[in-house]
């Protein structure tokens, strides 16, 4: 993949349909409130109108300025889901990572996690219930696991909250636009710049402004831009594309056999010079027939180096087994970040080989890989994780806890493995960590990752969502020993979309399977993938 480091808040507008369902967020011991500084600079902005944010959590509202009218008509805001103790048994190395990051106790972590999982239903019932008053939201973990609600009218978003469980942790700051309206202006403003909105043209929902990224499609200098700028109708700035020293992840997953295929294992690619490289499984990937693909990384595939069909292997120096190959008719592979994937159909008898046996009764999940690692010490057993769905790139928030697998490996004299660059010491594996930022369209996460880990599954612990698939990120060579790392992940759903736009073929996540073929899938090129050119 190219090296670039895009590092860019990105906003999104959930779009989840909910019912009306009772919530449960039950309380643990929470720390002391700190605003984000972006969320502080909006209250200053707007003391003088006479708004402001909530009292932090432990604080009197005697202590802060008079709280803005709270309408006694706005009915509650309900959402469900699991309690806070079920989240914690499930998800226990995002627990670890919450206790160890921010030094909290396993209730305090639990209870921010269950604050976490109805944050995109919360989120999407706010914008459907207010949509000229909500103004984004996004999850405080350094100012103590706070929930922190824009709001435009803060006190109708304010009594819309009141009856929330855990609402000493659920904060209503002052915002200047609704997330509607800086969503439509993004929009407009793609539309005049001839940009994209999403990737080009950004909302940043903790600033509450639309950012247009200059340096791809937009260039710095282009004389529609400062106009179009000051056309927004909302708060807008322009912002360039910082370009980055990173690291490509190239890749080299180690091994995991046994059928069925799943996120989060070895690929290995050889390269037109002779070489080999290699990425990791990201998710099962299924067409409107049911047609098996293998998720991950478009660099993998389209490059320098990869100017032939490319076709991938698991244990190329080992068992050598066949997996997937680069789809040309129709293309499924880009390397042009956040549309950094590549969809694989299976090669000649492929499907049948990673797919689940036959069988009449029982359940067949789609599953990823969770493999326990010494540098995520709270892993106690690693194990299949189910794919139970998607979180759009909209409904991820800044400050969830997620996990990703990567493969990436060096392997120690006398292996017989392909060597991803990975460097001594570094383990392949399951590490979590803390969504930082939306940027570019991506998803900015503090999780350690190599070279090897490209095309790796980004997903909630506790229910095994999809979010995205490692693309490019910080330098780093071995051991984790960098807490700050930061890795760079495309959204699953920007990527489907993609694809189904330009293909029609219906493209989804697959929460089960692969499922057994009786036929075998025919190479797109040749009826043997190894009469394929190289």
């Amino acid at each position: 993949m190219g090296a670039r480091t895009r590092v860019v808040v990105a906003g999104f507008a959930a779009a989840c349909a909910l019912g009306a369902s009772a919530v449960v967020l039950l309380t643990g011991d929470g720390g002391p409130d700190q605003a984000p500084p972006i969320a502080t600079g909006a209250r200053q902005k707007l003391g003088a109108a006479g708004t402001t944010a909530d009292p932090a959590p432990g604080e009197s509202a005697s202590s802060t300025a008079a709280p803005a009218s709270r309408p006694a008509d706005v009915p509650g805001v309900t959402v469900g889901g699991p309690s806070a103790a079920a989240l914690g048994r499930a998800a226990p190395a995002s627990v670890a990572y919450l206790r160890d990051r921010y030094r909290v106790s396993a209730s305090e972590a639990a209870r921010r996690l269950a604050l976490q999982d109805r944050s995109a239903a919360l989120a999407a019932r706010l914008a459907e219930r207010f949509p000229a008053e909500y103004g984004g939201m996004w999850l405080d973990q350094a100012g103590g696991g706070v929930l922190t609600i824009g709001a435009t009218e803060t006190g109708t978003v304010r009594s819309a909250v009141a009856a929330l469980p855990d609402r000493a942790h659920v904060r209503v700051v002052p915002v200047r636009a609704p997330l509607a309206r800086l969503t439509a202006a993004a929009a407009r403003l793609a539309t005049a710049l001839d940009a994209t909105a999403g990737t080009d043209v950004v909302v940043d929902q903790q600033a509450n402004e639309v950012v247009v990224l200059t340096g791809d499609r937009v260039a710095a200098d282009d004389p529609r831009l400062a106009r179009a700028l000051a056309d927004a109708g909302v708060p807008a700035r322009a912002q360039a594309r910082v370009a980055g020293t990173s690291v490509p992840k190239a890749c080299d997953p180690r091994y995991c056999e046994q059928a069925p295929m799943r996120g989060g294992i070895r690929l290995d690619v050889p390269r037109d010079d002779g070489t080999v490289g290699g990425c990791t499984t990201g998710f099962n990937i299924v067409d409107r027939t049911g047609k098996p693909y293998v998720l991950t990384a478009g660099h993998c595939v389209v490059g320098g180096r990869h100017q032939h069909v490319d076709r991938t292997w698991h244990q190329f120096l080992g068992p050598k087994l066949r997996v997937g190959i680069e789809s040309t008719a129709p293309v499924l592979a880009e390397n042009a970040f956040p549309y950094d994937y590549a969809i694989m159909p299976y090669v000649s008898n492929g499907a049948e080989r990673w797919a689940y046996p036959p069988r009449k009764h029982g359940d067949q999940p789609s599953l990823i890989n969770y493999w326990c690692v010494p540098d995520n010490p709270r892993c106690t057993r690693s194990r299949d994780v189910p794919v139970t769905g998607l979180v759009p790139a909209s409904g991820i928030q800044v400050g969830w806890v997620v996990c990703a697998t990567g493969s990436a490996y060096t392997p120690k004299a006398g292996e017989q493995y392909v060597d991803s660059g990975a460097g001594a010491g570094y383990l392949p594996g399951t590490r979590c960590g803390e969504v930082t930022a939306r940027t570019n369209g991506g998803i900015q996460v503090r999780i350690c990752a190599r070279p090897g880990d490209s095309g790796g599954p980004l997903f909630t612990e506790a229910d095994g969502r999809a979010l995205g698939i490692l693309s490019y990120g910080d330098p780093g060579s071995g051991r984790c020993s960098n807490a700050n790392e930061q890795n760079v992940y495309a959204p699953v759903s920007t990527i489907l979309d993609r694809a189904n736009a330009r293909t029609g073929l219906g493209l989804q996540v697959a929460t089960r399977g692969p499922l057994f073929i009786r036929h075998p899938v025919v190479p797109l090129s040749s009826s043997d993938p190894d009469a394929l050119p190289r």
